[in-house]
């Protein structure tokens, strides 16, 4: 949980005599139904949130006149060269990207056109401006990137390894007290036996969102009796994401820093003439095991909770002089700054951290890569092999591995990771190397298919009310899908 006083207590980014060459942003989600529910639906307020993020940014990037403006950045007009989004296709994530970006470049009602006959045309919406997000299906390999621990049977049982802790048992107990008291509000809808700390996202989560919504549960739900709630929820999630002698369980924070990396190697390839601003959208839990793997719990403890609703995390790249032209040298010339912003209100101010557990507010191109990327999962193999995914397309993956360690050449751009280095195919992942290859000769075809004909699917589920004014799902478990 992210404290007023972190916030004052954080250094804000100052940008005296700096030039701003590039800026990636990854972020939450704004507010949703509840996740117990299934099928989660973002709320027109959550809209506003990750709307009003997009205004932040813009004001920050892209606006003539900000201290922070990317050099070269087009201040009104979209260019599709110089911006990157991409998103799961769940709808919340999907959504919020979009939103942030409506509100990173908004309708541009001036942008008209003169016709032949004199008039005059402004395009639908008042001038609004298509951004294009780059949308993962859970079947596309690309989706390993923002959602690495989706798939991953290792990361599943490294997880679970938590509940068998004799300090999660402890806790169950010690905290038997306080679930009780919401026995009455949450019962009817997952079961007084569920209403313990072995569920305890779902019970803040539940808690939270009709705080928001639900007049009849705000009236019961206490300010303080939240507040703990939500600790105890922090505590809980982080402990599946992240644990400093388990590496599996930060695989999402894995596969995210080697996305990270490719997507800022893009601007310094381009001299930052192309993808000057990168926009990505993920889950609480890929945040969590972020903080975790890059050390940010020391800079504060407050990294070990979850992010709020549209919090986001930017990365710049910039060069200690104003004005200045990309630097020839960018392993040591060109500069990186983290900052986190836990929401989207105007009180969430957009802090710098050190990372790495060092004291330095920013460090250079080259150690930000050395650092990054030996924290990172940086090749669709080694993911597949270290979680022995039997997605379809790992099986593709390990085909062209294995092709490749038999004397063939890897794909450009590819890289082992180092956290995999040695490891073997699983016998679920690789079957035969008949069957593989068959299978990676489909998943091709497949892929084309898919790319071509990729469409957002949503589906709501049947609901019913209980006398606390909470709506029941009719089936579903306490698990609530992937974290969003």
């Amino acid at each position: 949980m992210f404290t007023a006083s972190t916030i004052l207590a954080g250094l804000a980014a100052t940008a005296a005599a700096e030039t701003t060459f590039g800026a990636l942003v990854f972020t939450r989600h704004g507010d949703r139904t509840a996740k117990w529910f299934g099928n989660t639906v973002l709320t027109s307020l959550g809209a506003d949130q990750t709307y009003n993020s997009g205004t932040f940014y813009r004001n920050r990037y892209i606006a003539n006149g900000s201290d922070h403006q990317i050099a070269g950045i087009s201040p009104d007009v979209v260019v599709p060269t110089q911006l990157y989004a991409m998103a799961p296709m769940s709808g919340v994530l999907y959504e919020s990207a979009t939103h942030l970006l409506q509100g990173l470049y908004p309708p541009l009602s001036s942008a008209s056109q003169k016709l032949a006959n004199g008039s005059s045309t402004v395009a639908p919406l008042g001038g609004y401006q298509y951004i294009l997000v780059n949308g993962e299906d859970t079947n596309s390999p690309d989706t390993i990137w923002i959602q690495g621990s989706t798939g991953c049977p290792a990361f599943t049982t490294a997880s679970a390894t938590y509940m068998k802790d004799p300090s999660f048992n402890a806790t169950v107990n010690s905290t038997a007290s306080f679930y009780a008291q919401f026995d009455d509000v949450l019962g009817p809808i997952m079961g007084v036996s569920n209403i313990s700390y072995k569920n305890a996202y779902t019970v803040f989560d539940l808690l939270n969102v009709e705080s928001i919504h639900n007049e009849t549960v705000a009236s019961k739900v206490s300010a303080d009796q939240l507040s703990q709630a939500r600790t105890l929820a922090d505590m809980h999630e982080f402990n599946l994401v992240y644990n400093a002698t388990q590496n599996m369980r930060s695989i999402g924070g894995q596969t995210l820093a080697a996305q990270i990396l490719s997507q800022m190697n893009q601007t310094v390839f381009s001299k930052a003439v192309a993808q000057k601003f990168t926009l990505m959208a993920g889950s609480y839990d890929t945040f969590q095991a972020f903080f975790g793997l890059t050390n940010l719990t020391a800079a504060s403890v407050d990294f070990y909770g979850l992010p709020g609703y549209a919090a986001s995390m930017a990365f710049e790249m910039f060069s200690t002089a104003d004005n200045a032209t990309f630097p020839a040298n960018p392993n040591d010339d060109l500069r990186v700054r983290f900052l986190f912003r836990n929401g989207s209100d105007a009180s969430n101010n957009l802090t710098t951290f050190p990372l790495f557990g060092t004291q330095d507010m920013d460090i250079s191109y080259g150690q930000f890569v050395s650092q990054l990327g030996a924290r990172a999962v940086k090749t669709l193999p080694s993911w597949c092999s270290m979680c022995g995914s039997t997605m379809a397309f790992c099986a593709a993956a390990n085909a062209t591995q294995s092709s490749s360690s038999n004397g063939g050449q890897a794909g450009a751009g590819s890289t082992s990771s180092s956290s995999s280095s040695g490891s073997k195919l699983s016998n679920a992942a690789a079957g035969g190397i008949g069957a593989a290859v068959t299978l990676a000769v489909v998943g091709v075809i497949a892929g084309l298919a898919f790319l071509m004909t990729r469409k957002r699917r949503s589906h709501s589920a049947p609901m019913t009310t209980n006398p606390n004014g909470l709506e029941k799902k009719t089936s579903g478990s306490l698990s609530g899908g992937s974290s969003a």
